[in-house]
């Protein structure tokens, strides 16, 4: 009893003084001219805006090839059942080509400040999904970013078998039929689930917490639904297509959180230490 009543006051003292919510660019920030989802442009917008991380989906092709694309066909082709031979000239929206995990990750590694997050997506079968995420985690060790890169999926067997190869990489289910407590006992480091999941589950939020997990919110957008997920005390990200509305959200309530009295004036000890 004693360390139940001690547990739940620890999460209230740090929901107390809870840190705003982080900010995710969903398939990178595309918003914008020049963009496209899942380029590496979208990925380095990403950063010079200085967001926390850049979320981009990860198919393979046949001969073992990891490719930024959401859906699993590009011009016609399903990328998973052919070499990469037939889609390595296939353009995204903006014009680029689409780009291999390896060209996408260099780059990123240039941004040391932001997160990658990637999302396998689930393939035909799982020995197709255990060769993708071997891969992936063989090609991030290579390229030396593993703390730059976090891991999200749909395939409860991708997520365990992510933890299994890096039990210190960050790990997320998406698929949001698995309660936190559940989620936790897999070994995860947390849940990404739609909005709609927690509304029809709206006591999964306290559980993560008191479960130690991380808590993503996808897909917000809208600066009403940006501004009510952005004050939730139990979320950590958000993942989002209006990534610079909910930056400048974030910005504006620190402002009146740490820059105004009761009374709506500016406090003047924090003034002073501007």
């Amino acid at each position: 009893m004693k360390k139940s009543l001690f547990a739940s006051f620890m999460m209230l003292v740090s929901l107390a003084a809870y840190a705003q919510p982080q900010v995710v660019a969903h398939r990178g920030y595309w918003k914008t001219e020049g963009s496209a989802q899942n380029s590496v442009t979208s990925m380095e917008l990403a950063a010079k805006h200085k967001l926390y991380g850049c979320e981009f989906d990860v198919w393979q092709t046949s001969d073992g090839v990891l490719v930024c694309n959401h859906d699993g066909v590009i011009d016609g082709i399903r990328i998973e059942d052919v070499p990469y031979a037939k889609v390595q000239y296939c353009k995204m929206s903006n014009g680029e080509l689409m780009p291999t995990v390896a060209q996408y990750l260099r780059e990123g590694a240039k941004y040391p400040n932001l997160k990658m997050v990637f999302e396998i997506k689930t393939h035909k079968n799982d020995e197709r999904n255990a060769s993708v995420v071997d891969n992936v985690i063989r090609l991030v060790r290579e390229l030396g970013v593993q703390n730059q890169v976090e891991y999200i999926a749909f395939s409860k067997f991708i997520c365990e078998r992510l933890h299994k190869l890096d039990p210190q990489a960050k790990v997320a289910y998406l698929n949001g039929n698995l309660s936190p407590k559940e989620v936790k006992a897999l070994g995860l480091s947390g849940i990404d689930y739609n909005h709609s999941v927690f509304k029809k589950n709206p006591s999964w939020l306290k559980e993560a917490k008191e479960c130690g997990l991380e808590v993503n919110v996808w897909t917000v957008n809208g600066e009403q639904a940006l501004k009510e997920h952005a004050a939730n005390p139990y979320i950590d990200l958000i993942t989002t297509d209006d990534p610079i509305v909910l930056k400048k959200i974030l910005k504006g309530g620190k402002k009146n959180k740490e820059g105004k009295g009761k009374d709506g004036k500016k406090n003047k000890k924090n003034k002073k230490n501007k």
